[in-house]
């Protein structure tokens, strides 16, 4: 039985699950809101397409430096002393990114965003994992991973039809009464415990490791506008980002107290769980990122019905999570395998879309996605630190949530990529067929001479179309990475314990 159960009675646990399950909704809230605004920010403060998406940018590059920072913090000082303090952070920079009136000040303001959110979902799961004991771990990680889910279905909702009934800041302030209840929350109900010793700060292996994370997180994002390796810019991210890794490594093998201790590589499962955390974040918030855009662009659609399509995929979560805690008893491979063949199917259905898709359609995708997601997370989640031993649960789980966040920004990067590149080759493709000439363009009236009107109505639409390709080819691309994780799961090691 750890501490943290001994110290607080067995019925007070499921408040502390409560409690770390409303934090880590917080966090996840923020992952997503800005996307559904961007093109509302860039309006306001006169920013290019480039420079907003610093917007989102500095937010994932901060989360992914400073969530391996958790594990240390954690070994200095109580976790409920950091999660209140992250969470004041969280909501103060969230009224600073409303209250912007420039693309630098909201930046800085998201920054700071990350910085205070990183600590909150490795921090919380830590406390879930003391909590409850390992019969228990499969339905705990069930509940607390409702929070990561549902946090991007919520923000969106509601700061979507916000957004639209007011102007883009309100998207901001409707994270400030969540973060006031997750405050009241971590002071009534998280223990006050003893820290039991203070990790030495590997300061060169820190940052070895947030020059690499940072550099890499900017190439992903930024290579596509770059033309990737054509741009110097592209070449001295990547260098910086091998060369700190390089130095991380190397130093973390010599030292004798490093910032992440590499002998948890040494744990079978938990070694397997990283790489399966990595697909699903691949998978996770893709669809989040690449619906809005493609529903605002291509069909028109206000931020209100984007973020109840997004919520579509909250009911499917919420299915996988019921799933799970009838299913606790089954090895939890097969329902791994389920979650992430559903999504690959989900990314197949995707594929299927044209220019006329309906709301109907996209909804069941989305809930389709998010029942994958569901039955996909707690187990994984569970797998991980199934056989890894206490002691290396802080650091553990900042690794943990570190390789999903670079998952997640790698991917939707990628995907984005996908989107414009394609994009552009079949605007370029579609365009060299469009003449006069052309009677499969002419019966239809589009075209009956060359004036002003007609060239731009044509262009508007050849662009539509041209992108809905890209879309088409983004999510193809989703499909492959579901179906490639599947043969991951055949290196799991159950264990007795595990299936009990």
């Amino acid at each position: 039985m750890s501490p943290l159960i001994s110290e607080t009675n067995t019925s007070f646990k499921w408040f502390i699950l409560a409690t770390a399950t409303f934090v880590t909704m917080l966090y996840a809230m923020n992952v997503t809101i800005a996307s559904i605004a961007l093109s509302d920010m860039r309006g306001a403060m006169g920013a290019t397409q480039d420079q907003i998406s610093w917007v989102v940018t500095g937010n994932i590059v901060a989360t992914a430096i400073f969530t391996p920072f958790a594990g240390w913090l954690s070994s200095r000082m109580q976790i409920r002393t950091i999660l209140f303090f992250s969470v004041i952070g969280f909501i103060i920079s969230s009224i600073f990114c409303g209250m912007s009136d420039s693309l630098e000040e909201i930046v800085i303001a998201r920054i700071a965003q990350g910085i205070f959110g990183a600590p909150l979902p490795p921090l919380s799961q830590t406390l879930v994992l003391a909590a409850f004991p390992k019969r228990q771990i499969s339905v705990a990680m069930a509940v607390w991973g409702m929070g990561t889910i549902l946090g991007p279905v919520i923000a969106p909702t509601i700061g979507g039809y916000l957004g639209e009934l007011l102007n883009w800041r309100w998207i901001f302030y409707t994270l400030v009464p969540f973060g006031f209840c997750a405050l009241l929350a971590v002071i009534a109900t998280v223990p006050k415990r003893p820290v039991e010793s203070g990790m030495h700060l590997d300061w060169v292996g820190f940052f070895a490791l947030a020059c690499s994370v940072a550099a890499l997180q900017i190439m992903f994002d930024r290579g596509e506008r770059n033309s990737w390796f054509d741009s110097t810019e592209t070449f001295v991210e990547c260098g910086i980002a091998i060369i700190g890794f390089y130095i991380f490594i190397t130093h973390s093998l010599t030292t004798k107290k490093p910032f992440i201790n590499l002998s948890i590589f040494k744990d079978r499962n938990y070694t397997v769980g990283l790489i399966l955390i990595f697909f699903f974040g691949m998978l996770n918030f893709v669809p989040m990122v690449i619906f809005p855009p493609l529903l605002q662009e291509l069909r028109g659609y206000p931020q209100s019905i984007i973020g109840l399509i997004l919520g579509m995929r909250g009911i499917g979560t919420f299915v996988g999570f019921a799933i799970i805690a009838f299913t606790s008893r089954i090895d939890p491979r097969i329902i791994i395998f389920f979650g992430f063949g559903i999504q690959a199917v989900s990314g197949l259905y995707m594929s299927t879309f044209d220019i006329n898709m309906t709301f109907s359609h996209i909804a069941w995708a989305s809930l389709v996605q998010g029942l994958g997601v569901g039955l996909t997370w707690p187990p994984v989640s569970v797998i991980c630190f199934a056989t890894l031993s206490n002691k290396f649960h802080g650091e553990a789980t900042a690794m943990f949530h570190l390789i999903r966040n670079i998952g997640s920004s790698f991917f939707i990067s990628v995907s984005v990529a996908v989107v414009l590149h394609m994009g552009q080759i079949n605007f370029e493709e579609i365009g060299s067929t469009v003449s006069l000439w052309n009677q499969g363009i002419n019966f239809s009236g589009v075209i009956n001479s060359l004036d002003d009107l007609n060239v731009t109505k044509l262009t508007n639409e050849l662009n539509r179309q041209s992108l809905m390709v890209g879309y088409i080819d983004a999510f193809k691309l989703y499909s492959w990475v579901g179906f490639l994780s599947i043969p991951l799961i055949f290196l799991i090691k159950i264990t007795k314990t595990q299936n009990n």
